[in-house]
């Protein structure tokens, strides 16, 4: 089947593309990129108004299959990803039960296949992310994972770190820290500031991030290997990551919308779908966090999408589980907090959604060249919307950004020979 994209503008820095063409696609090939395409085809496409660019990867999402499909299933997870421009998804391994075997690896690949997303499986570090002993590591990379992480959970000691770094390194692969020294934060629930103090909520401070992430990478800088730090919340972090990268350690790390979208004001709400941990923080924090990413100290932008059912949060804020969606509005609160405001650059976030998530974790190129495939993302990048959780497609709809106007839309995606255009799937072979 060809299929002939009309008028959009193409931008892929990889291949200094930044302008208008038409692009025609055969059986999933992208057969030209040309400025102008006459040919007859099955089914032509005018763009016009549009961007294309490189495919989006989410390298952070809770899918919550097996054990919680009331929140999340890969199928419902797999839509919110095509609705919110991602053609590819790394999935944590805080399931039920986690990811710690070949057996469950298996499990969401077959779930996953035939999808226009891709899904790759995070394997955890430590068997049932107890902390206790590694998981088979070795396992799990031969069925596919694509990084090792006790998500949710730090891993628990130094001696466990270093040997999940020398083990992981056999087979080039990311140990993904969560940041947190647990003894900092018993009870804890939003981030330690002045705002804790006059809410009464137990403190979750920045502190109990840094010291994982220094202990880290010091084991890095001994063995070797190969360290992602996830979702970045606190100033200090930011700068540990800066110190690592001057130190030529291998090194990255990823900052999710609502941590450079929202402060720790959002909370005086008492909105529980604000409780999230690693917690928002205060403005200074976000300014360090917009500052790494523009000088290129932070890697990533991923979402940490975390679905939770209406019930539990529900709960009083103490009680409730942390955690919000994000695939459906990370691009648009991407492109609203950061291209609109002249932050970041269309082929930065390019860069941080595509290329270089792609690149750590070793998945598949996304570009815009002839006899490659038609992995791509189309977005208006000026079309206003107004956030409904209630059209989501996701299982869940714990976001605080209801009801909010942000600039930039997710208009399709493309990928295994399959196209999805304002939420219409269609087969392009």
């Amino acid at each position: 089947m060809k299929v002939l994209l009309k008028n959009a503008y193409a931008v892929d820095p990889q291949v200094e593309l930044n302008s208008q063409y038409d692009i025609l696609i055969e059986d999933g090939i992208i057969k030209r990129v040309e400025k102008q395409i006459s040919e007859k085809v099955d089914e032509m496409i005018d763009l016009k108004g549009c961007v294309i660019v490189p495919a989006f990867a989410d390298v952070h999402v809770h899918l919550r299959e097996p054990g919680r499909e009331d929140e999340e299933t890969i199928a419902t997870g797999i839509n919110a990803a095509m609705a919110g421009g991602f053609t590819a998804l790394c999935c944590m391994p805080n399931t039920e039960p986690a990811i710690d075997c070949a057996e469950v690896v298996t499990f969401i690949k077959d779930r996953s296949a035939n999808s226009l997303v891709d899904v790759f499986p995070i394997g955890a570090v430590t068997k049932r992310r107890e902390g206790k002993e590694l998981a088979l590591l070795g396992e799990m990379a031969e069925a596919g994972v694509v990084g090792f992480s006790d998500d949710g959970n730090a891993i628990s000691n130094s001696q466990l770190v270093r040997y999940a770094f020398e083990y992981s390194s056999m087979f080039d692969l990311p140990i993904i820290e969560h940041c947190e020294d647990p003894s900092l934060t018993v009870n804890g629930v939003m981030n330690e500031s002045i705002n804790s103090t006059i809410l009464g909520l137990p403190p979750h401070p920045s502190l109990a991030e840094v010291l994982i992430a220094l202990r880290d990478v010091a084991i890095l800088k001994y063995c070797g290997g190969k360290l992602h730090l996830a979702h970045i919340s606190a100033k200090e972090t930011v700068e540990v990551l800066r110190n690592a990268k001057k130190e030529k350690l291998n090194v990255t790390g990823e900052v999710t919308p609502h941590h450079f979208s929202l402060t720790d004001d959002a909370v005086k709400s008492y909105d529980t779908n604000t409780k999230v941990n690693p917690p928002l923080r205060t403005q200074s924090d976000v300014d360090a966090l917009i500052e790494g990413l523009k000088d290129g100290t932070i890697d990533v932008i991923s979402s940490d999408h975390a679905p939770h059912s209406i019930e539990e949060k529900e709960w009083e804020f103490i009680y409730a589980p942390f955690g919000m969606i994000g695939l459906e509005t990370s691009v648009a609160l991407t492109l609203t907090k950061l291209y609109h405001t002249k932050i970041l650059s269309l082929e930065e976030i390019i860069y941080k959604m595509s290329i270089n998530p792609r690149k750590i974790f070793n998945l598949p190129k996304a570009t815009i060249q002839p006899d490659k495939t038609a992995n791509l993302t189309i977005l208006n990048l000026d079309m206003e919307w107004i956030v409904d959780k209630f059209s989501f497609k996701s299982k869940s709809i714990n976001t605080p950004f209801h009801g909010w106007k942000l600039k930039g839309k997710v208009i399709g995606v493309l990928n295994n020979q399959k196209m999805c255009l304002n939420e219409q799937l269609k087969i392009i072979k």
